[in-house]
């Protein structure tokens, strides 16, 4: 394969990439929308932010569910830095509705 070949093939695989990139990330606040009304019912109920066996179940079942090339430890730890970003987000809504500057 020539190099400019390759740089044509590259091209295309990262255009496709940059596409799923962007499913991926319209999906991901599409999940923090939700998150931040999770929390809100939360508050109102005055239960806690974290939910450690929620988490575990989210984490467990997506790697059940994993049909590769990702392994099942990838999953888990792709899943855990969502929850925590999630986590966070309720948290700093939280804050936000406690000094009245909800948005």
């Amino acid at each position: 394969m020539t190099e400019a070949l390759a740089r044509e093939e590259l091209g295309k695989f990262r255009a496709q990439i940059d596409e799923v990139d962007g499913l991926i990330l319209s999906l991901l606040n599409r999940r923090a929308k939700i998150a931040e009304q999770i929390g809100d019912i939360k508050r109102a109920a005055g239960l806690p932010v974290v939910e450690l066996s929620r988490e575990s179940a989210v984490v467990e079942n997506m790697a059940a569910r994993n049909q590769g090339p990702l392994t099942d430890f990838s999953v888990a730890e792709i899943y855990r830095a969502i929850m925590l970003e999630m986590r966070r987000i309720q948290e700093v809504r939280a804050a936000q509705v406690a000094k009245g500057n909800e948005s």
